[in-house]
């Protein structure tokens, strides 16, 4: 049975009414990562077949769709800042908020100002029915126990690398984790679909396909495959990268975020055996402390972490290795923090992706232990983010006077009145490369020397020259 309140914002906004003689227009703002992405843009293909024009959120939309996320709290306070953007754009606009804060906390999103639908996870794919009429305002958000489909979303038509979601929800309990109040059971697409998916991707312009999910490497073996499919037997990642290096061509394909425990000899045999799946690997460690794992309640400790990695790096020399790392985690010490540095002072990472403990409602962490400053964890955060830039930077360093292929997008990056434009991509070990603009070759894998690094960014970033 759906759940639907209705609710009183302070400024009561009227349905927006299109141009006589003009489509309605939809635009989407998404919050959050890659996954988060490619519904986003499904959700607005939901808008699409029904007739509206997407435009981009500067152009003021009849419709914004807020898709967000609740990693953080920072994501969660970025929501109201993105509706009162919109509706400078477009005062009259109707503003639906999904996702997963929509999920977690509906009626604190139904208090911000210019919010007129909010739709939880089950009912996101169905916006277009749930726009309220006549001024009304409406929360529509059922159990997450009731998301139990699998509903297909990938990116298309707007970049040369396209997101590929075959996976969806969690069944892991990370101590603090939303991910499966917001989204669910970990459930998977159909290994038939995921195929014929990807194929339309190529049809439609995709020179990279990268797949994605909330738990990737659970694919085909979630709670919610076994509950829908108990008579079919199970087949995991290692499967579908076959079948897709088999059956798909598409000049490179791209894994997501994979567990540790999940990246087994299977999968990375398969991945070897493909010459089109790229040496990249993206596997969220968290912490480099045990103890501090423990209390996460991840399911590997440092030593399968470690063993992971190396045994990557045996099979693919020149492979690019990032990780998640969350700083600040409750009762997190300063030994506990010297420990994680250390670990990761032993492994092979490129790169990482760090981020500061946020206390998530409803989540076992908040009771674990005394909470550390938010000084501390900037400090912390500080450090590492440090630590990864010059990793990232000593990684790019080998690969000096080499000739890589570069995957450019389509995208045009503005120069000054002394510099030309430039166009940006990725090598396959996930390089970041520059070059001058040529839309002869916009969208399209080129050999590039790589001459020097970029000096005073930020991101670690080759400067080259393509010698097709």
């Amino acid at each position: 049975m759906m759940v639907e309140t209705p609710t009183v914002l302070e400024h009561p906004l009227g349905q927006a009414l299109p141009v006589q003689g003009k489509a309605p227009r939809v635009a989407v703002y998404t919050l959050g990562c890659k996954l988060n992405y490619a519904d986003g843009l499904s959700i607005r293909k939901t808008f699409e077949d029904q007739g509206y024009e997407p435009v981009s959120f500067e152009e003021g939309a009849d419709v914004y769709i807020i898709n967000t996320c609740s990693v953080t709290d920072k994501a969660d306070r970025k929501c109201a800042k993105v509706v009162r953007q919109a509706l400078r754009y477009a005062p009259n606009a109707q503003v639906a908020v999904v996702g997963c804060y929509a999920q977690l906390r509906p009626d604190e999103i139904a208090q911000i100002p210019g919010v007129t639908l909010v739709a939880g996870t089950a009912d996101k794919w169905r916006l277009p029915q749930l726009l309220p009429e006549g001024g009304a305002h409406r929360v529509v958000r059922r159990p997450i126990q009731e998301a139990l489909d699998f509903v297909p979303a990938q990116s298309w038509g707007d970049r040369t690398r396209a997101f590929l979601k075959v996976q969806d929800g969690c069944d892991y309990p990370c101590s603090y984790c939303t991910i499966p109040a917001a989204r669910g059971i970990s459930r998977s697409d159909r290994m038939d679909s995921v195929i014929q998916r990807a194929k339309d991707l190529v049809k439609n312009g995709a020179v990279e396909i990268v797949l994605t999910g909330v738990n990737l490497g659970d694919f085909g073996k979630g709670k919610g495959d076994r509950d829908r499919f108990p008579q079919e037997p199970r087949q995991g990642l290692d499967a579908l990268v076959r079948r897709l290096h088999q059956e798909v061509d598409a000049e490179r394909f791209r894994l997501s975020s994979v567990e540790p425990n999940l990246l087994d000899e299977a999968l990375l045999l398969a991945v070897k055996e493909s010459p089109r799946f790229v040496p990249h690997f993206h596997i969220p460690l968290q912490s480099g402390s045990d103890t501090v794992l423990a209390r996460m309640r991840r399911r590997y400790r440092t030593d399968l972490y470690r063993e992971r990695l190396l045994r990557i790096q045996e099979l693919f020399p020149e492979v690019c290795i990032g990780a998640d790392v969350m700083v600040g985690f409750p009762g997190e010490t300063d030994a506990e923090f010297e420990a994680c540095k250390n670990f990761l002072d032993s492994l092979p990472l490129a790169y990482l992706h760090v981020f500061s403990y946020s206390e998530r409602p409803g989540t076992d962490a908040m009771a674990m232990g005394e909470a550390v400053t938010n000084e501390q964890r900037a400090l912390r955060n500080q450090v590492l983010t440090r630590w990864s830039l010059e990793r990232e930077r000593h990684f790019a360093e080998t690969f000096r006077g080499r000739t890589l292929p570069v995957l450019f997008e389509n995208e045009a990056y503005p120069g000054s009145k002394d510099s030309p434009s430039t166009m940006r991509g990725y090598t396959p070990n996930y390089l970041r490369v520059e070059t001058v603009y040529d839309p002869l070759w916009a969208g399209s894998v080129v050999p590039v020397y790589l001459n020097q690094l970029v000096p005073g960014c930020t991101e670690v970033r080759w400067s080259g020259t393509i010698v097709a």
